[in-house]
């Protein structure tokens, strides 16, 4: 994030209008993404990302020195030239995936300012955020502002809850929030693991590739993994994706040899959690397993870690392992399903919510409230 924009969207805390109506918000956040597939950009994001306790909780002088002196040095090259692998026209595919669901959550919940609604302005503000990167959270607060947003859901796209994401989302609301004279109402969704209309979606999913692609041998569900010393000292991420897992196996009807769940994307030397999904796919090409088709549920939208590890360098290693096919099951982006499967979650969320549906503020009645305010000497 631009911490000149940063300033900027926290100056805006200052500004209340007496003649706005309420609204209530919805804020959709997801990881992040570098703003470009270039070294500096992901050297700016790199930081940012890294530097967050809720990701690497080492030694905070040992962990800048490692950080500072070693991987932003060396890290932001070949990773860009990675981002560049995947990146699509419109931008990082991360945000274009997430940018497209949010606008279709906010159709189906009824913003006007959305292009999917043609309907009143009767349903909540819905902004996307990154946490680390832009969209900043800082920026989608400050438009929820702009509009009075006095009720905010806050949902984390990430179905499975960790502390190393869900819980960094939670800290970089607060953070946005400090400094507000009058913060908004919250809630906030904890986890969806097990939600019955994502894992339908998921399900679905995999029949329709599976009906281009054909049946495979094995279905890896893979995650993102954390260290192993984060589970040992409470939390729950192994435990949800267990879960899903097992949910979804038994949506597809699958017996226990046609699926298996495995971990990826972990990253320096402690262990994280097991099995790793590259040795795991080594090991079933040289023990006869041929076909291989993987889906990555913990994964709302595709991202890089989907669509260049998963669908190049793991889907490489398989084959150079002695497999034969492997095909990449896409991340649910923007699709119908998904985005209704997030309209019911918040739905869920909201219910019984005291004035959570919208009134229809009149005109005159603003124009009283801020007639009242200026007369006790309030500047809007």
């Amino acid at each position: 994030m631009n911490s000149n924009t940063g300033a900027q969207d926290r100056d805006l805390s200052r500004e209340f209008d007496h003649a706005k109506p309420a609204r209530n918000g919805v804020l959709l956040l997801n990881l992040g993404t570098p703003d470009a597939p270039t070294p500096s950009a992901v050297r700016r994001y790199l930081a940012q990302f890294l530097s967050d306790r809720r990701v690497v909780d080492a030694p905070r002088w040992i962990w800048r020195l490692v950080l500072h002196g070693v991987i932003l040095r060396i890290r932001p090259r070949p990773v860009a030239h990675k981002y560049a692998s995947v990146w699509y026209p419109e931008g990082s595919p991360l945000l274009v995936h997430s940018q497209r669901l949010t606008e279709r959550v906010a159709g189906l919940l009824g913003d006007s300012d959305q292009p999917n609604h043609a309907g009143p302005n009767s349903g909540p503000v819905v902004e996307l955020a990154m946490t680390y990167g832009n969209p900043s959270i800082d920026h989608a607060l400050a438009a929820m502002r702009r509009q009075n947003v006095r009720q905010l859901l806050v949902v984390p796209l990430f179905p499975q809850y960790s502390s190393s994401t869900t819980a960094a989302v939670f800290d970089g609301v607060a953070t946005a929030l400090a400094d507000q004279r009058w913060i908004p109402e919250l809630r906030f969704v904890n986890t969806y693991h097990d939600q019955s209309q994502y894992i339908d979606a998921l399900a679905d999913s995999v029949r329709r590739h599976q009906a281009e692609h054909g049946v495979p041998q094995k279905l890896m569900m893979s995650f993102h993994g954390i260290p192993q010393r984060y589970f040992k000292t409470g939390d729950p991420y192994h435990c949800l994706c267990q879960a899903t897992a097992r949910l979804l196996a038994q949506a597809l009807d699958l017996a226990p040899d046609q699926w298996e769940l495995a971990f990826q994307s972990r990253f320096g030397r402690e262990p994280w959690l097991q099995p790793y999904l590259d040795k795991r796919l080594g090991e079933l090409a040289k023990e006869g397993t041929t076909q291989v088709q993987v889906i990555c549920p913990g994964f709302a939208a595709d991202c890089l870690e989907t669509l260049e590890e998963i669908a190049m360098e793991n889907q490489q290693l398989f084959l150079q392992s002695g497999g034969k096919t492997f095909s990449y099951i896409p991340a649910l982006n923007d699709d119908p399903s998904h985005a209704a499967a997030l309209q019911a979650l918040i739905t869920e969320h909201v219910s019984g919510w005291p004035g959570w549906i919208n009134a229809q503020e009149s005109p005159d009645l603003l124009a009283e409230r801020a007639n009242r305010a200026k007369a006790l000497g309030a500047s809007g």
